[in-house]
């Protein structure tokens, strides 16, 4: 991992953005790229400059959900161990449970707590498996 960690956020909200952005950027001075949508997802993360160190996905986003997005980077042999956060709003044990068994590395809850994410990810970049609901 680089020194400055690069992050991938794949996110239809446009105010999910902005927060995740001053959250990354602004407080933790990470690199951050987001992406509005799943459209080509592959093609437009193979095109990055630089590989992302972790990739944060919104579950509820189209074209391609972020369980079918989850597919395509364990199916690459360059992503298939790249850390993956489901990002959700969806809470219920259920569905975290179904998020785990999917292969998600963690899941952080939005709205995003903000006194707890620089933590979160912190914990989530040195590999354990946080799931903060």
């Amino acid at each position: 991992m680089s020194s400055n960690p690069v992050l991938l956020y794949v996110e239809d909200d446009t105010l999910s953005r902005e927060v995740m952005n001053m959250l990354v950027v602004r407080r933790l001075g990470f690199d951050l790229t987001t992406f509005e949508d799943s459209q080509e997802f592959m093609t437009r993360l193979e095109a990055l400059p630089t590989k992302p160190d972790m990739i944060l996905l919104d579950i509820h986003m189209r074209p391609h959900n972020g369980f079918a997005v989850l597919d395509m980077l364990r199916n690459h042999p360059d992503y298939a161990k790249t850390k993956v956060i489901a990002v959700t709003a969806s809470v219920m044990n259920e569905e975290m449970a179904l998020l785990e068994r999917s292969g998600f590395n963690g899941a952080i809850a939005k709205p995003i707590d903000q006194m707890f994410f620089s933590e979160f990810i912190d914990r989530s970049l040195q590999g354990e498996e946080i799931w903060h609901v």
